[in-house]
């Protein structure tokens, strides 16, 4: 396991260090629609330097390491318990690298053992296929950012919101009002229509693990991330919340089967620190070509 160790450490260091290139390229393409000399510009020249430092000095593009989730598509039969220590071992190590800062806490005392690793620390989801193909993806999503996410019940009564894809876009879009620069934006929004409360929001924040410029294969789903990303950037929040054009950077939505008594609409929130990264493994546990 000393090959698996090494690539997820590898894997953690770039993922904390630096931003994809398809999240960088839309941050950089706001910057060029902003206008010249406003706040919103001068907020995301700071981001654009942020981002540069944090990957010339291979350092935390953030301060708070964030939620440490780990996907994996793994073929039938594969050791996840092994794996799972693997894990938990080069989150140790990230750690004490500096590659991640020490954010973690015990939920009843408070303190912090400086290791990032406990209950629920890191997460790990296994997806079994029949491919012999090994792909590991990490986020590492901010609490910031996670504190903005929302989840609403249709029928809703005070936004006027039915049971329908004009209810999802009333609510999908107050989510954004509500958050109002909060959770450093711009953003991006992984979003699930139904599922249960726990799965709604598990199914939403795996949009994230979307590029940003692909599109929705379901034609109304598509129609409504365009629709709520060109709607959103016209209200005027901005970057941070500074007034400007970009509010968010992208917008991923999902369905998912629900019980004929609910209605979920579960947003998660990801700010601009999109901290995505994954990698296609070897057999030994070698990084064969890394997926973003």
């Amino acid at each position: 396991m000393q090959n698996l160790h090494a690539s997820l450490l590898e894997l953690i260091r770039r993922t904390s260090a630096e931003i994809p290139d398809d999240v960088q390229k839309a941050i950089l393409d706001s910057l060029e629609r902003e206008k010249k000399g406003t706040i919103a510009e001068s907020a995301l020249k700071i981001i654009e330097r942020n981002i540069d430092l944090a990957k010339q000095k291979s350092q935390p593009i953030c301060q708070d390491t964030g939620s440490i989730i780990f996907y994996v598509d793994c073929p039938v039969g594969f050791d996840q318990i092994t794996f799972e220590e693997t894990a938990r071992g080069a989150v140790r190590e990230a750690t004490k690298k500096g590659f991640l800062r020490q954010n973690s806490v015990d939920s009843l005392t408070g303190l912090n053992d400086g290791t990032n690793v406990g209950p629920g620390s890191p997460t790990v989801h296994f997806h079994q296929h029949r491919s012999a193909e090994l792909n590991v993806r990490l986020i590492l999503k901010g609490g910031g950012c996670e504190n903005v996410g929302a989840q609403y019940s249709l029928p809703n009564e005070k936004l006027k919101a039915d049971r329908d894809l004009k209810g999802c876009r009333k609510v999908i879009l107050d989510a954004v009002l509500q958050a109002q620069g909060k959770g450093c934006g711009p953003g991006i929004l992984g979003v699930c229509i139904g599922g249960d409360r726990a799965t709604g929001y598990e199914f939403s924040k795996q949009q994230f693990l979307r590029m940003l410029e692909d599109r929705n294969p379901n034609l109304e789903l598509d129609q409504l991330e365009q629709d709520i990303l060109q709607t959103a950037n016209e209200l005027g929040i901005g970057p941070m919340g500074f007034g400007g054009k970009t509010t968010l950077l992208g917008v991923k939505i999902c369905a998912a089967n629900r019980l004929p008594a609910s209605f979920f609409v579960s947003v998660s929130y990801m700010c601009w620190a999109y901290r995505r990264q994954g990698v296609s493994l070897k057999p030994d546990g070698v990084i064969a070509r890394w997926l973003y």
